[in-house]
C-alpha cells in the first residue's frame, strides 16, 4: 500500500517541490488517511497501533522518492504525536491525539535554539508560573523547526510539543504543547536557501510570555529531559531509515544508468572502477539495513536506555547515505549533476541527516558515554 503510495502520489512532485522550496500540505494529510500520521497512536484514539519496524519502514520508503516530505511525516507524526501517545496523559491524548492522527491538526516539535542545539540543555526558552491563574508564560525563540509555518511563513503550524526552562537546574526543562492560535505565539521568520530538505518547510519560532494553562504540560514539571531523551530513540531510528532510502534510491538509480550508458563501446557497467562504487554502495546499505531493522525489532516506544544503537544507526548511516549519493552523481557524470536524475537532490538532502536530530559529534560522545558503562564486547 505505501509503495503504490509513493510511486503514485510522492515521486510525481517530489522534484518540483523542491525547486520550489515548498510544502506539499494535502499530501502530508493523505497520509492521515492511510492511517500514517498515527502510526504508534492506540488504537482507540485513531491511530494504527505499530511498532518501531513500521517506523523504520515508512521513513524508509517515503524516503526513497522524497526525503524532504519525509522530514515533514516524521516531526509530525515521531517529535510531535509518538511524544504525546507515550508521554502524555489520558485526558491530553483524548483531546490532541485524535485531530493529530487524521491530519487535521498538523504540527512538530521545538528543542533546538539559535544558541542551543547539540547543548540542548543550554536552552534559554523559559517558563514562569502564574500562580493565581496556575498558567505559565512561555518566552523565547526556538530556532529550524520542522513544520514550524505550514503556509510559507505567514502562520504557525497548528500544534507544537515546546520544551523550556522552568528552574534553576540545567535538567529543569518541561514540557509544553503550544497551539497555534495562543497569544503571543507567532513565526520569527521561515528558513529559505536551504541546501536540501527544501520540501519541508523550516521555521523560526518566537514565544512572546505566551500563556498556556496546566493542563497542557506534558509530563511533571522539570521532568521532560527523561521524555526527551526517550523520544529521540525513535526519531533517530527515523533518521537512520531516511538515509536507507535514500541510499537505496541512489544504489537502483546508478545501476540501471551504468546498465544502459555505453564507453568505449561497452556498458561503464562493465569496467572495474564503476563495478565497486555500485558493489561498495549495496554492501554499506544492507550493513546499515541489517542494523536499522535489527534495532527496531527490540525497540520498545515506552522504554528508555536504547541510546547506544539508536545514535549508532543515524551515525552510521547518515553518512552511508551521503557516501552512497556522492558515489552515484559521480557514476551519472555530468547528468549527476543535475535534478533530472533526482540523485543530486539526495545528495543535498542526505546532508541533513548528519546534523538534524544529533549531529555526528553528538552521536560520537554519547556513544562513548555508553560504550565505558559496559562490559567489554564479545
Amino acid at each position: 500500500m505505501l509503495r503504490d503510495f509513493v510511486k503514485n502520489e510522492v515521486e510525481p512532485q517530489a522534484l518540483e517541490y523542491d525547486r520550489t522550496e515548498s510544502f506539499n500540505l494535502p499530501l502530508l494529510k493523505q497520509l492521515g488517511d492511510l492511517g500514517l500520521l498515527g502510526l504508534t497512536v492506540e488504537e482507540e484514539y485513531g491511530g494504527s497501533g505499530l511498532d518501531a519496524t513500521a517506523v523504520a519502514l515508512v521513513h524508509e520508503e517515503l524516503s526513497y522518492s522524497d526525503p524532504g516530505f519525509c522530514l515533514s511525516y516524521l516531526a509530525h507524526s515521531l517529535l510531535l504525536v509518538n511524544n504525546i501517545s507515550v508521554n502524555g496523559s489520558l485526558e491530553q491524548k483524548e483531546r490532541f491525539l485524535p485531530s493529530a492522527v487524521t491530519g487535521e491538526c498538523l504540527g512538530g516539535m521545538g528543542m533546538s535554539e539559535p544558541n542551543a542545539g547539540t547543548d540542548v540543555l543550554g536552552m534559554a526558552t523559559k517558563a514562569i508560573e502564574d500562580e493565581p491563574t496556575k498558567s505559565w508564560h512561555l518566552t523565547g525563540q526556538k530556532m529550524w523547526i520542522t513544520n514550524g509555518t505550514l503556509d510559507g511563513g505567514k502562520t504557525t503550524g497548528d500544534l507544537f510539543l515546546v520544551y523550556g526552562r522552568t528552574g534553576p537546574n540545567r535538567s529543569d526543562i518541561t514540557s509544553f504543547l503550544v497551539e497555534k492560535d495562543m497569544p503571543g505565539f507567532s513565526v520569527g521568520q521561515k528558513i529559505n536557501d536551504k541546501l536540501g530538505m527544501r520540501a519541508s518547510p523550516t521555521a523560526e519560532l518566537v514565544f512572546d510570555k505566551v500563556p498556556i494553562p496546566a493542563e497542557n504540560i506534558i509530563g511533571e514539571v522539570n521532568g521532560a529531559t527523561l521524555c526527551m531523551m526517550r523520544n529521540l530513540e525513535i526519531e533517530r531510528l527515523g533518521l537512520a531509515a531516511m538515509a536507507l532510502g535514500i541510499a537505496r534510491r541512489c544504489i537502483n538509480v546508478m545501476t540501471n544508468y551504468a546498465t544502459n550508458r555505453k564507453a568505449f563501446g561497452k556498458p561503464i557497467a562493465d569496467f572495474g572502477q564503476i563495478q565497486s562504487a555500485i558493489a561498495t554502495s549495496y554492501a554499506e546499505y544492507m550493513a546499515g539495513r541489517s542494523y536499522v531493522y535489527a534495532l527496531a525489532q527490540y525497540l520498545d516506544l515506552n522504554s528508555y536506555g536504547n541510546g547506544l544503537d539508536a545514535d549508532g544507526t543515524k551515525l552510521y548511516c547518515a553518512q552511508m547515505a551521503k557516501t552512497v549519493a556522492d558515489r552515484s552523481i559521480q557514476v551519472l557524470g555530468g547528468y549527476g549533476y543535475v535534478g533530472e536524475y533526482n540523485v543530486e537532490r539526495l545528495w543535498r538532502d542526505s546532508k541533513l541527516l548528519e546534523i538534524g536530530g544529533g549531529t555526528n559529534e553528538s552521536h560520537h560522545k554519547n556513544m562513548m558515554r555508553d560504550l565505558r558503562k559496559l562490559p567489554d564486547l564479545e
